[in-house]
């Protein structure tokens, strides 16, 4: 990308750091950087604005706590796309959310456990202590991370449920594989939150930003809940939409 390599003012009194932010910033709105695109590297951009590394990452930090970059370890610094529209109501699939916005869907197991846990076994109307499948997943939009997730499942109505979502990261194609054809939204909390450091890893958020945590309750045709769900979702990056 051929961007003017004229070093920063020294001697404006603008901290220089602030003035690559400003620089990089508005380089994004005019579209010099698109939406998901990657920035130059750091060694990239201290040549360019002739300064030295720490000066670029305070920048490039700046510009993350405003939520116009994200840095994914390893691999860089991209920019971040508009928050996506994200229709919460009686029917919620987060797949058809994530096409109807124009991007592609992706689930990835991270972890499966047997638990006895008294809460979402009270919220599913099971007997007490019955074993539970507690199932953890990241979902993302365009390979960026949305929400990190955790459901509870009947062990037994539900064996073998981890390998569907294994092999097609969808929990309604899952269900499917059960013979629950289609299914509803029983009850959706929201609240919001700092993410912890486990959050900031999988979602690829720096330190003091904030969660959308949304507890639900999703029941089969005959009423019967049969998942608790809790969805961490990265503030930023969507607009929950509450339908009646």
């Amino acid at each position: 990308m051929d961007l003017d390599r004229l070093p920063v003012d020294r001697g404006s009194g603008v901290s220089l750091w602030r003035q690559i932010a400003e620089r990089i910033e508005s380089e994004i709105t005019t579209g010099a950087f698109p939406p998901s695109s990657q920035l130059p590297s750091e060694s990239e951009l201290t040549e360019r604005f002739g300064v030295n590394r720490h000066t670029v990452r305070r920048a490039l930090a700046v510009l993350a706590e405003k939520g116009l970059v994200r840095a994914v370890k390893g691999r860089g610094s991209f920019v971040e796309e508009a928050p996506l529209p994200y229709p919460i109501g009686r029917r919620v699939r987060f797949s058809e959310n994530v096409m109807a916005a124009g991007r592609a869907p992706r689930g990835r197991l991270l972890g499966v456990a047997t638990v006895v846990d008294a809460e979402p076994t009270r919220r599913l109307g099971l007997p007490p202590r019955t074993p539970l499948l507690r199932i953890e997943m990241v979902s993302s939009a365009n390979g960026v991370p949305l929400s990190r997730s955790t459901s509870w499942f009947e062990k037994a109505r539900f064996e073998g449920l981890e390998a569907e979502l294994q092999r097609t990261g969808s929990v309604s194609r899952a269900f499917a594989a059960h013979g629950i054809a289609d299914y509803a939204r029983l009850e959706t909390a929201i609240s919001a939150r700092p993410a912890d450091p486990a959050e900031q890893d999988l979602l690829e958020l720096p330190p003091g930003r904030a969660v959308l945590v949304v507890d639900a309750v999703n029941a089969d045709a005959e009423g019967r809940p049969i998942q608790v769900q809790r969805t961490r979702f990265a503030a930023d990056r969507v607009h929950l939409v509450v339908k009646s």
